[in-house]
């Protein structure tokens, strides 16, 4: 079985088409920056008065083959991908392979994109961001790893076990066929195989999923310990405001990554109080899962509380079936102590998960403390007070909603802050375990052989790189539109 090139029997008549665009469309943004930077404007008389208007310049000239290079561009690059779709196998290459493995993702995506637009007046701020190109550039970014993440949960995306070993396939370039490959099995390692024989392209999709479970996960648990908080400590101000103030400045004194570091080193996550009487240890990661996961349950409580006080029946239902479920979840997660044995948590994850809530928390309760102070000033807030509503009421459902879109915002950042620092815990192997596909860990495992082997540690690089870039232009088109609102 041959070993399969990037482009295979298609790069033979596009890569020179695909070369010829890219260069003029750089020669094109280099010659528009350049002329743009140093010519004088040019200007005609165009009247007997001697009035001078501003006439047409080079560089103007010249951004006009911009756009059409730039699409011809983009069309003969999606090509490479698509044509992996209809070809036969190997005809389009690793990269038309790669396209054919996306699949569902692609699909997704159109769906994804069309009802948005078609709906997006409907939509809110979610609809809004479809008037953004760059919104639309991240959110497109971002939801192709969550819906890589999906498909790859639902085993079609993935092409071999990513904690698989194949004897022979030790370091092998992308494109490198199967040795000693079975009935079923995929062909060949499609971005190759690393220093452990296993295989790239499935290590990294099976990774978007660990990172796109604990960072979104924990950033949302962090806002909701930091919302819990920044509430009262902006509404009601006074003794509440300066020791909770003072208890997250303590906590950003600290540098955040040597703080991360010191909380998922193992001496730490061994570290605890016995308990009298038995031998059980209350560690560390038990210790701050066990007060910051209570959060998520107070604020769902008051929440509805809130909200239903006058529908006693509703208010009970909703109150009930949260602490109910909430509790249930809460022992589970916490105290790993589930009693019909289905939800728990490893404790590597659970580390990484609650350091992320403990070092984001400070900084949310900041940012919610500082819209309180200035939104509590609005008159929509003092109206609520003059019909009677109580203080959490004003806060949760008057004053929160209205702070809804620099927390938006800030959300999509943080997420991508986590992403980096999960993928710098895992290069330095703290928090996952070693044999976990998670970008940062895959990278640690290919830096050994960076400059004989490149792409064990290119690859999941690359994707970290898509996917924080991603968050960043989605938290950007946000921003965009939320300014217009």
């Amino acid at each position: 079985m041959e070993p399969l090139t990037w482009t295979g029997a298609l790069g033979t008549y596009l890569n020179p088409l695909f070369a010829l665009a890219a260069l003029g469309l750089i020669l094109a943004v280099i010659g528009y920056i350049l002329l743009s930077t140093y010519e004088n404007a040019k200007y005609t008389f165009t009247s007997s008065d001697g009035t001078m208007a501003a006439g047409g310049t080079n560089s103007d000239a010249l951004s006009r083959f911009i756009l059409p290079l730039g699409i011809v561009t983009l069309v003969l690059a999606l090509i490479y991908p698509l044509a992996g779709i209809v070809l036969p196998f190997g005809a389009a290459g690793i990269i038309g392979e790669l396209g054919m493995r996306f699949l569902p993702v692609w699909i997704a995506l159109a769906v994804t994109f069309v009802l948005s637009i078609t709906y997006k007046r409907k939509l809110g701020l979610y609809g809004k961001l479809f008037d953004s190109p760059i919104g639309m550039v991240g959110f497109a970014i971002v939801m192709f790893w969550v819906f890589t993440a999906i498909f790859v949960a639902m085993d079609m995306v993935i092409t071999h076990d990513p904690l698989g070993q194949v004897s022979g396939m030790k370091n092998k370039l992308p494109g490198t066929p199967l040795r000693g490959a079975e009935e079923g099995d995929y062909s060949h390692y499609l971005l190759g195989g690393d220093n452990l024989a296993r295989d790239v392209f499935s290590r990294v999709v099976q990774g978007s999923q660990v990172v796109l479970v604990i960072a979104p996960a924990a950033t949302l648990f962090a806002f909701m310990v930091g919302i819990t908080l920044g509430l009262p400590a902006g509404y009601f101000g006074g003794k509440l405001d300066t020791i909770i103030s003072f208890l997250a400045n303590l906590v950003l004194a600290f540098p955040v990554i040597l703080l991360f570091f010191l909380l998922v080193t193992p001496e730490i996550r061994a570290a605890g109080i016995p308990i009298p009487g038995t031998n059980y240890i209350w560690t560390v990661p038990t210790i701050l899962a066990s007060i910051l996961f209570l959060f998520p349950l107070v604020f769902l409580v008051v929440l509805f509380d809130s909200r239903f006080f006058t529908q006693p029946s509703k208010r009970n239902l909703y109150v009930g079936l949260t602490v109910l479920i909430g509790g249930y979840l809460y022992l589970g997660l916490a105290w790993d102590a589930d009693p019909l044995g289905l939800i728990s948590i490893d404790g590597g994850v659970l580390i990484v998960f609650v350091s992320v809530v403990f070092v984001n928390s400070p900084t949310v309760f900041r940012i919610v403390r500082g819209l309180v102070l200035d939104i509590k000033t609005r008159d929509y807030v003092a109206a609520g007070q003059t019909r009677g509503e109580g203080p959490w009421y004003i806060m949760l459902w008057e004053i929160l909603p209205n702070a809804r879109g620099p927390l938006i915002v800030d959300f999509c950042l943080r997420i991508g802050y986590t992403t980096i620092l999960l993928g710098t815990l895992g290069f330095f192997g703290l928090g996952l375990s070693s044999e976990s596909p998670d970008w940062g860990t895959t990278i640690n495992a290919g830096r050994r052989l960076l400059s004989v082997y490149p792409h064990p540690a290119i690859v999941p690089a690359i994707a970290l790189m898509s996917l924080v870039l991603g968050l960043n232009l989605l938290a950007d088109g946000l921003r965009e539109e939320s300014l217009k609102d």
